[in-house]
Formats: structure tokens, sequence, C-alpha cells
């Protein structure tokens, strides 16, 4: 009787593609990382959030309706992440906690900038800027410089988090994330 040996590949093999894009979507997101300041295509839609921010907190008064536009643009995301691990989908939470990250990279821009006042903003040159209002409140303007830092340390280190995070997730063999299911009705109601 011959019996073949049958052994599992490494887990490297098993999913090489989630790995390429964990790989590449965290040298693009490490990269934003390195230089916040410059433009990066997800920025768009942290903008669009952050905005819509502003008035989804505005019944919570002046302040939080201020503050409710960089809440919004991280909060967002993180509620992305939030189903995908709720689904037990681990590589797609990583992947979404990228932009988690990113948006709070991009807040620290917008904090740092609340001495210097040089960033463009939506409503022009008379328009509250959000940093400038909150630290100036709170009476922490001359804290701009560590505040920000803070925020940025903040943003990189839950982008190094989510590649490692991403890298596992693509290494573990989860038949789970493979093939998800989805609810089905219980009753054919759409034939009657």
């Amino acid at each position: 009787m011959n019996r073949t040996l049958q052994t599992k590949s490494p887990a490297l093999w098993q999913h090489p593609v989630q790995l390429i894009g964990a790989a590449l979507v965290g040298l693009y997101f490490l990269w934003c990382a390195w230089d916040p300041s410059q433009w990066h295509l997800i920025d768009g839609a942290n903008l669009l959030i952050h905005e819509a921010g502003h008035l989804f907190f505005r019944p919570l008064g002046e302040f939080m309706m201020i503050a409710g536009g960089s809440l919004f643009q991280v909060i967002m995301p993180a509620i992305f992440v939030g189903y995908f691990i709720r689904r037990k989908i681990f590589y797609s939470a990583a992947m979404v906690l990228f932009w988690v990250g990113e948006s709070i990279l991009n807040v620290s821009v917008y904090a740092a900038d609340s001495l210097a006042l040089q960033l463009p903003l939506i409503g022009g040159p008379d328009t509250i800027h959000d940093w400038n209002y909150m630290l100036g409140q709170l009476g922490m303007l001359k804290a701009t410089p560590k505040i920000a830092g803070f925020i940025r340390l903040l943003g990189t280190l839950v982008m190094v988090c989510a590649l490692v995070w991403a890298i596992k997730s693509a290494l573990k063999n989860d038949a789970a994330e493979e093939e998800p299911t989805f609810a089905q009705p219980q009753d054919e109601w759409w034939t009657k």
C-alpha cells in the first residue's frame, strides 16, 4: 500500500493576493505617513466626511459641531472596521484600518496648522479654522506642535498595526474569511 504524505502548503502561499495587497497598501499608507501634508487620493473622501461631521454634530453645540468634522472623519472608517470585525472578516478590517490611520494623520495636519492658518478652507478666508478654535477655547494653542505631533504619531501607529494585522490575516488560513455567508430570506416572498 503506497501512501502519499499530504502536507499543507506553507501559509505564505495560501493567500498571495492578500499578502501582496497588504504589502502594497501598507507601502502606500506608510508613504502617506512619511509626509502627511501632501494631498493623497483618499483625502478627498476624508474632506467630504469631515464636512458632513460638522452637520452631524451640530445639535451638540458649537464646540462639538466644530470638533465633529475631525471626529467624524475618524469615526466613519472606524465603523467599517467594526463592521468587518463583527463579520469576522479580519483581513478586510485590517485593510480599512489603514484608512483610519490616514484619517488621523490628516487630522494631525489640520491641527498643526492651528497657529499658522495656512491651509485653504472650504468656506474661504473668513471661515473658522476648526483646530484654532478648539485649541483656543481649551487654552492650548501654545501646545499645538505637541498635540499635532501626538496625533501624527497615533495615526502612524494605527497604520503600522494595520499593516501587521493585514499581513497576519493574509498568512492565516481562515475559511470564514474566504467564503463569507450572506443572510438569506426565510421564505421566497419575492416570488409570491
